[in-house]
């Protein structure tokens, strides 16, 4: 509730309905994301100031009702009934209105403070349909506000209303009415809930007895729970009154219920709003023509997804060389501060070899998280699902499924938890499992470091094969899981194509550095942690005093033959660094990081990987972007990150580029990062993450194991 000046609203509205973008309007980049409590259901909050109020903006899951059909139906529900906002905007889509009132039905039946936000109004406007708002306003009992969310329009008006309603507390009039036979019986249910003193908590007790005739599960369940014995009574008259409107009026009380709603909402517009006097074809339908067409949809889809690597290789090539300049200019003045010793190495390896060897990689993350918000936001990315919807039937999946797997190109952890869009849980969990497949931004520099080490001048096809294949994989493996442990058909497909709408630059940057945030976020913890860790490996044990000496005498004795003129300057620098190289590499073997890779070697060696091999594929267990800090490591090269010359020559000099490819391959098949299982556990349980962790290792070892011994006979 309001204190003082603080005034708490929550969003509610369709999906496509623009309530994000209205969202973003609000709030700008004032957002947090979490989840909400004991769900994995996102919770998106925010907040403004208007007129001296703070205003919190809660972004509820967007849902078609609030019926417990779904878990983001009941925490949208749960969230308005307990938490008892101020007052719920309920964004509505005002080109299609039939469709999105019913949701503010059902709103109303909760005896909420509400308003309506009539968004996309000068789409209604350009296809020649009329609305008499405040006809409307008044059928309904409701404030009604114009919102054209995509250029910002309608938000000042939004707040004012917020605050009118605020402050007046007028109670609301309205009631939907669902015919006699209903009725009465819904004065039965209220009675003997009133008379058993059954607790209602803070339901209206109305919406109680509706909810259940329409068997609403979650509240029956509640019911149960809350009121024991008590119920029975409760629960004899509700089946007496659904036996009795279901033979009277021949269909069951949810349906009659719908019907009442639906008739409700279609009498208001018949009043209030006006079909265009000719049927016009929209923009969108005449662009969908071209877009979603059978035989050209899918050609121009793929032509839209290399534009946007195109796009992202190409242009971050730059901001990346400036970065990388940045941190080596940062390691040469620690080297010139700090003295020699532990601590330097710390910093210079560890810190900025391993976070920096990450961090130069935001660019290319920057621009493909834009790439993806700009399909997002223009209404393509639901294009997409539908186009690709023939082929996902197929592999035993449909459309809905390809959204999470385009944003696993970006990053897996939104990926998994994007699945959430799939009602089916079986459908949701084949996706989340192939879903590993698809090369997220953290492999990529993986990619560049192999691929320019080893085909320097076909490197961009080289890194196109790799994505290629991870697509292949994931129909592969999604046609087996559907055949053994996800048996079953897929569910139909069933998605709104949204209008195609200009993006708007604030929506698009707020999208792309939310996840942007989540990538820095990383390798300012996880990465930074793993980094110390690693570079703790590979620097203990030390070591011992005698080692070292052995080695300092041959320096000294170099060092001699140059004095006495036996050697020249540049035949002293380069046997120093043979030296200092083998030392350094003999240090590592010696070193815990060493030792585990020697120890595994075995394993690996089918593959053609060596142990430092294996030491770089364990820390991309942590995060596959420490694989290339790690090679650096390994190799002494403290500038570690995928444009290094010197780390790049030296991988060709140690390995076949056979060998460069099949790594790129296991990187591409093993499981994602940490960070991911974390997410992948909370959204689909222990067991699965499980599963996920072991079938995709030993997937990457077999087929990696057979493009080696398969290669090794053609060279």
């Amino acid at each position: 509730m309001m204190i003082g000046k603080e005034i708490t609203i929550a969003l509610s509205g369709n999906p496509n309905s623009g309530k994000t973008t209205i969202f973003n309007n609000l709030t700008g980049l004032r957002q947090h994301v979490g989840n909400y409590p004991g769900v994995t259901v996102e919770k998106k909050t925010g907040e403004t100031k208007y007129k001296g109020y703070k205003v919190n903006v809660v972004d509820l899951p967007g849902t078609y009702s609030l019926t417990a059909y779904s878990l983001e139906e009941i925490v949208a529900r749960n969230f308005i009934v307990n938490e008892k906002p101020d007052v719920v905007v309920d964004i509505v889509d005002s080109s299609n209105l039939e469709r999105n009132l019913y949701l503010a039905v059902q709103l109303m039946e909760l005896n909420t403070p509400l308003i309506l936000a009539f968004n996309m109004t000068d789409i209604v406007k350009k296809s020649g349909k009329k609305i008499d708002i405040s006809l409307l306003s008044e059928l309904f009992g409701i404030p009604i506000v114009e919102t054209v969310g995509s250029r910002g329009l309608g938000s000042d008006k939004l707040l004012e209303a917020v605050i009118k309603v605020v402050s007046s507390r007028k109670e609301k009039k309205v009631e939907v009415k669902y015919g006699e036979e209903v009725e009465n019986e819904i004065v039965k249910i209220i009675s003997v809930l009133k008379k058993e003193k059954i607790p209602t908590f803070e339901f209206d007790v109305r919406w109680i007895a509706v909810k259940l005739l329409e068997q609403d599960r979650d509240i029956i369940d509640t019911l149960k729970k809350t009121s024991g014995p008590k119920y029975s009574k409760v629960e004899e008259v509700t089946a007496g009154a659904i036996g009795h409107i279901t033979s009277i009026l021949r269909d069951t009380p949810e349906i009659i219920i719908a019907d009442g709603r639906y008739g409700f909402i279609n009498g208001a517009l018949r009043e209030a709003y006006e079909e265009a006097s000719l049927k016009k074809v929209d923009i969108s339908e005449k662009i969908d023509r071209v877009l979603t067409n059978r035989i050209m949809g899918i050609p121009i889809f793929a032509l839209i997804i290399w534009l946007m690597f195109q796009f992202v290789f190409t242009l971050g090539k730059y901001p990346m060389g400036w970065i990388e300049l940045g941190f080596g200019k940062l390691s040469v003045l620690i080297t010139e501060i700090v003295p020699q010793g532990l601590i330097r190495s710390l910093l210079v390896d560890g810190v900025i070899g391993g976070v920096g060897g990450v961090i130069i990689f935001t660019p290319n993350i920057i621009l493909l998280f834009f790439a993806i918000a700009l399909l997002e936001d223009s209404g393509y990315m639901a294009r997409a699902a539908f186009v690709m919807d023939r082929i996902m039937h197929k592999i035993g999946l449909h459309g809905k499924s390809f959204i999470p797997m385009i944003i696993g190109f970006g990053c897996t952890v939104p990926a998994y938890m994007g699945s959430r869009i799939l009602e089916n849980r079986r459908d949701r969990l084949v996706t989340m499992h192939i879903n590993t497949f698809m090369s997220c931004g953290a492999r990529l520099p993986v990619y560049i470091l192999f691929a320019g080490a080893f085909f320097p001048a076909i490197a961009g096809n080289v890194i196109f094969s790799i994505y290629l294949i991870g697509v292949v994989m994931a129909v592969i493996m999604a046609r087996v899981l559907r055949a053994t442990r996800f048996k079953g058909e897929s569910e139909p497909f069933v998605m709104e194509l949204p209008a195609y709408r200009i993006p708007t630059l604030k929506g698009i940057l707020i999208h792309t550095w939310e996840r942007t945030w989540m990538y820095i976020k990383k390798a300012g913890t996880v990465i930074l942690a793993i980094s110390i860790l690693m570079w703790m490996l590979f620097t203990f044990p030390m070591v011992g005093n005698n080692y070292s000496q052995d080695y300092k005498g041959k320096v000294n004795e170099i060092e001699q033959s140059y004095q006495s003129g036996e050697i020249t300057e540049r035949e002293l620098d380069e046997s120093i660094a043979v030296i200092e190289a083998k030392m350094a590499g003999e240090r590592l073997a010696y070193s815990a990081a060493g030792r585990m890779g020697r120890f595994l070697e075995p394993v690996f060696r089918p593959l053609g990987f060596d142990w430092k091999m294996v030491v770089a594929t364990i820390s991309g267990i942590a995060a596959k972007e420490v694989v290339v800090s790690t090679m650096g490591t390994l190799y002494s090269i403290q500038e570690a990150d995928g444009q290094s010359d010197s780390l790049k020559t030296a991988l060709y000099k140690h390995y076949h580029p056979l060998v460069g490819y099949n790594f790129m391959l296991f990187t591409l098949l093993y499981f994602p990062c940490m960070a991911g299982m974390v997410i992948f556990r909370k959204e689909a349980g222990t067991k699965e993450m499980l599963f996920q962790i072991g079938y995709t290792f030993l997937l990457a070892w077999a087929i990696s194991f057979l493009v080696f011994q398969i290669g090794r006979l053609f060279i």
